[in-house]
């Protein structure tokens, strides 16, 4: 990713109003150690986080959600990274992505709201500096990158764009809990995640093919082989049942939240059987508290 820049021209003095989308995920379609460094490949879905900012001048406060504080910290992380002070700033967002689950309900708030703030100066950001001012607040995301992406998720050595993902469903299982992500990433993994490396190389390959093929069974079968493998590093009890029911409902694969408590049942573009699939994990997955179907999209921010 490119060196950080800010920008080296003054910045208007006039304030502005934006509005960014960023889509969050079924957690990734995989996640490990390439080559040494830690990254995932992205699952975007449809649906996303909009922030809007409004910006004019003051005494630089930002106010912002009493529950988003690393929102707000992005907000004022993009105007430091743009040069821009005297100005006071109004956030707000709208999302339906349920946070502590894996579905990057973090990440899509702080990248719309540092696309937006950027916006709103008159700057758009490239994917590139969303992830770099996104990093700087927390471990992020790939979903600031258009299509299926592989990112390092903690430093952003790594960001590769694979391509569009053919027409693919998945339904969301959420079996309750959550993982606090910072916390999880405080913990070093690195032993258990270099022994797995070959798994995470094997399930890249098969999805990186899947998408130049438009094969959602290559995609799905990186998926499953990513997910199984990380059992070792963050173990998932409900897993297992999942793949059993999986087969029999015709699912191309499973993905997880490798970081969080979701699980997905990847589909090829069939309404009907993703509705049948849903219905069926409700009925026949002890614990299972709900079952969103969504369409798989490409990632990157979208004007609000």
């Amino acid at each position: 990713m490119p060196a950080s820049s800010s920008a080296s021209h003054p910045e208007p003095v006039a304030g502005g109003r934006a509005s960014a989308m960023v889509p969050g995920t079924c957690g990734e379609l995989a996640q490990g150690m390439l080559d040494g460094i830690l990254c995932m490949v992205t699952c975007p879905i449809d649906v996303y986080s909009t922030a809007t900012v409004e910006l004019s001048p003051g005494e630089s406060g930002i106010s912002a959600p009493a529950d988003s504080p690393k929102a707000r910290r992005a907000v004022s992380a993009t105007l430091d990274y743009l040069g821009t002070t005297g100005m006071e700033a109004r956030l707000s967002l709208d999302s339906l992505l349920p946070r502590g689950k894996g579905m990057a309900s973090s990440t899509a708030d702080v990248a719309a709201s540092i696309a937006a703030t950027g916006a709103a100066l008159g700057r758009e950001l490239s994917p590139a500096q969303v992830a770099e001012i996104a990093l700087g607040v927390e471990p992020s995301d790939g979903v600031m990158f258009p299509n299926v992406s592989i990112f390092d998720h903690r430093k952003g050595r790594i960001a590769i764009t694979l391509g569009t993902p053919p027409p693919m469903r998945v339904v969301v299982l959420d079996f309750g809990g959550s993982v606090d992500t910072l916390e999880f990433n405080r913990t070093d993994r690195e032993a258990s995640l270099k022994r797995l490396g070959p798994r995470m190389t094997e399930a890249v390959s098969l999805i990186k093919d899947g998408i130049v093929r438009g094969d959602p069974l290559r995609i799905g079968h990186g998926a499953t082989v990513s997910a199984v493998a990380n059992q070792e590093v963050l173990f998932n009890p409900y897993l297992e049942t999942v793949l059993e029911l999986s087969r029999r409902v015709g699912a191309v694969g499973v993905n997880v939240a490798h970081s969080g408590t979701v699980i997905g049942m990847l589909f090829r573009n069939d309404s009907a059987l993703v509705e049948r699939a849903a219905a069926m994990a409700l009925r026949q997955l002890p614990g299972l508290e709900s079952a969103l179907h969504c369409r798989i999209v490409g990632g990157g921010v979208k004007a609000g």
